[in-house]
């Protein structure tokens, strides 16, 4: 359990990204936001080249990259990157130049049932953890390179509350030998991004590299169009009991932007952030309806990051 004082920030639930951003000057920032052709990742993307970055659009929709681009005041670029392909994301990371200051892992997927990719990864965990993870990672040298220019690079992953519902599974991540539940898996990935922050912070902090897990909120995106029957009553449910509630778009990327830019998380990682505030630490027996807004113990445990990192390399590299 954490016992040490939590990072807290001037800003709350109800902060828009714009006002987190306020005054702010981004001007020599290199930014990736994954899946920024909709949704959070678009608000994102518009609000860090407001502010003076260079954005890169990373999307696997390229056409639809480039009319978020087209509305967007300030600089940016749209590049394709589909998470769910390996190949594809060597070939951003490859073709990555210079230095790199910021990566959103913003993307993510939901599935209504089991869908693989072309090595039998669940689709799901393959998209959500193992193509950022295969990014982040083909980008360490890129994210020194940029803690080299200006004291620190930072690398915001998005998880969510449905970590609460589940641990990552290491005997079985593909759901090879059990029934497959599209909540479960996706609850799984959520997990791996909060572990990935974790441990790439161990990791990387010596280059200055930093990463962060935020849970941006409850936002009717593009996210839910997949949703079953099961997992709509789910939400509906939730909602009902207070446990969730929805935020604007500019809300639900606020946080991303606290965990992007804001100076109480310089040069400090591997921590989950919750309504732009780190996120209380609750056991993981903890209900969401009693904690909906804590990060339990299994999403931030070292070790679990540490093996997860292993086998997350071992899946990527073989």
């Amino acid at each position: 359990m954490t016992t040490r004082e939590l990072i807290t920030t001037p800003f709350s639930a109800t902060t828009t990204a714009d006002e987190v951003l306020a005054g702010v000057d981004l001007a020599g920032i290199r930014a990736i936001v994954t899946g920024a052709s909709s949704g959070i990742g678009a608000e994102t993307a518009r609000v860090l080249a407001a502010a003076g970055a260079e954005v890169t659009l990373a999307v696997r929709n390229m056409a639809a990259g480039h009319a978020v681009a087209d509305v967007i005041t300030g600089t940016t670029r749209v590049a394709a990157l589909d998470l769910a392909d390996q190949a594809a994301v060597r070939r951003f990371a490859g073709g990555w130049d210079g230095p790199l200051h910021l990566l959103v892992a913003n993307a993510g997927v939901v599935t209504g049932g089991l869908e693989r990719t072309s090595e039998g990864w669940e689709l799901q965990f393959a998209t959500n953890h193992l193509g950022h993870f295969a990014l982040a990672t083909g980008l360490h040298d890129a994210l020194a390179r940029g803690a080299a220019d200006r004291g620190e690079a930072r690398v915001v992953s998005l998880s969510s509350t449905a970590h609460m519902r589940a641990n990552v599974d290491f005997d079985d991540p593909h759901f090879a030998r059990q029934a497959y539940d599209p909540q479960l898996a996706y609850a799984r990935s959520k997990t791996a991004n909060s572990l990935f922050a974790v441990e790439a912070t161990r990791r990387w902090a010596a280059d200055g590299v930093f990463a962060n897990a935020v849970n941006p909120g409850g936002i009717a995106t593009g996210l839910q169009r997949n949703f079953t029957p099961a997992q709509k009553a789910s939400l509906d449910a939730a909602e009902a009991a207070g446990t969730f509630t929805y935020k604007t778009v500019g809300q639900g990327a606020a946080t991303t932007i606290v965990a992007a830019v804001a100076p109480q998380f310089a040069r400090t990682g591997g921590h989950y952030l919750d309504d732009a505030q780190e996120a209380y630490t609750v056991p993981d027996d903890a209900t969401l309806a009693d904690h909906p807004h804590g990060v339990k113990e299994w999403a931030l445990d070292p070790a679990a990051a540490k093996r997860l990192w292993d086998v997350s390399t071992e899946l990527i590299h073989g």
